[in-house]
C-alpha cells in the first residue's frame, strides 16, 4: 500500500518555540487517522504541514510521495481536500452553494469568470446528493446552518477527487443533532473503499466516526502514540494526552471519554 504521508523526524519551530518535536507518522492510502490533544498540542500545525502549508524545520516530510522543499506545492495541494474554518471562512457568504462546491474545480474560493463543462457541474450536483444536501444547491453559502456548511465544505474538497482528505475539526461549533448526522456522513465516507486517505482532527473522541482505523495522540508538539485505534486509544494514553486522569468507554463503535473520579 502507498504512503501518502510520511513524516520522519519532523520538526517544525517558530522562534523559540517548538510546534512539532521529532514526530514519525505514516498514513497510507486505506487507513482513516483521528489525530487527539488538547489545545496547543500542535494539531493544526500538523494539518498545515500534511496540506503542503509549510515546510518542516528539520527532518522530512513527504505528502503524496513528494517531499516537501523538493517540489512545486501549486501542484501538490489540489491533490488535498480541505475542510476547515481558515477556509470556510474565506467563502463568500452571498456565493450559491452549487458554485461552493464546483469551484473547487481551479481550486479558487469565490467564483468568478471561470467556465466549466457538464462534467463538474453534474460531480458538483452528485457530491451535494451524496452529502445530503442537494436541496441546498441554489441556497447562498451565508444561509445555511453550522451543520449544513460543514458538509458542503467536505462536498468542495471531495470535488476534485483528491488522494488526501484533511477535516480540521469538522464537528467545532454544531450542536450534538449537527454532530451526530456530521459523525454518521463522515463514517459512510470512511467505510467507502473509493473514498481517500482521511485524517480528522478533534479535541474528542465522541467525535470519531465509526469505520476510522488509526489514532495519533500528541501532546506539546510531541507524539505520545500512534498506532491502530483500538490498540492505541486506551485509557492510558489518553489520559498522558491531555494531562489528567480519564475513563474510557467504546460501545457500537462510539466512544466516550471523561474525568476519572477517584473515590476516597
Amino acid at each position: 500500500m502507498t504512503a501518502v504521508l510520511d513524516f520522519a523526524d519532523v520538526t517544525i519551530r517558530r522562534g523559540q518555540a517548538t510546534l512539532l518535536d521529532t514526530v514519525n507518522w505514516t498514513v497510507e492510502a486505506d487507513e482513516r487517522w483521528v489525530v487527539l490533544g488538547p489545545n496547543g498540542a500542535g494539531k493544526t500545525t500538523l494539518l498545515q504541514l500534511a496540506s503542503a502549508q509549510i515546510h518542516p524545520t528539520t527532518g522530512v516530510a513527504a505528502v503524496l510521495e513528494e517531499v516537501l522543499g523538493l517540489v512545486d506545492v501549486f501542484e501538490l495541494r489540489p491533490r488535498i481536500g480541505v475542510t476547515s474554518a481558515a477556509v470556510a471562512d474565506r467563502i463568500p457568504r452571498s456565493e450559491r452553494v452549487h458554485d461552493v462546491v464546483v469551484s473547487a474545480s481551479y481550486g479558487v474560493v469565490g467564483r468568478w469568470l471561470e467556465q466549466y463543462d457538464e462534467l463538474d457541474h453534474d460531480r458538483a450536483e452528485s457530491l451535494l446528493v451524496e452529502l445530503g444536501v442537494r436541496g441546498l444547491s441554489d441556497r447562498t453559502f451565508g444561509t445555511l446552518s453550522e451543520g449544513e456548511r460543514k458538509r458542503v465544505q467536505i462536498a468542495r474538497a471531495l470535488m476534485v477527487d483528491p488522494e488526501l482528505m484533511l477535516l480540521d475539526e469538522p464537528a467545532a461549533g454544531l450542536d450534538l443533532g449537527g454532530r451526530e448526522d456530521l459523525v454518521a456522513t463522515l463514517s459512510a465516507l470512511a467505510a467507502d473503499p473509493t473514498s481517500p486517505a482521511m485524517v480528522l482532527v478533534s479535541h474528542h473522541v465522541e467525535e470519531i466516526p465509526p469505520g476510522f482505523t488509526h489514532a495519533l495522540l500528541l501532546r506539546d508538539g510531541a507524539v505520545v502514540a500512534a498506532g491502530p485505534l483500538e490498540e492505541t486509544l486506551t485509557e492510558e494514553n489518553l489520559s498522558a494526552t491531555f494531562g489528567m486522569p480519564l475513563t474510557l468507554g467504546h460501545e457500537d463503535g462510539r466512544w466516550t471519554a471523561r474525568r476519572a473520579v477517584r473515590h476516597r
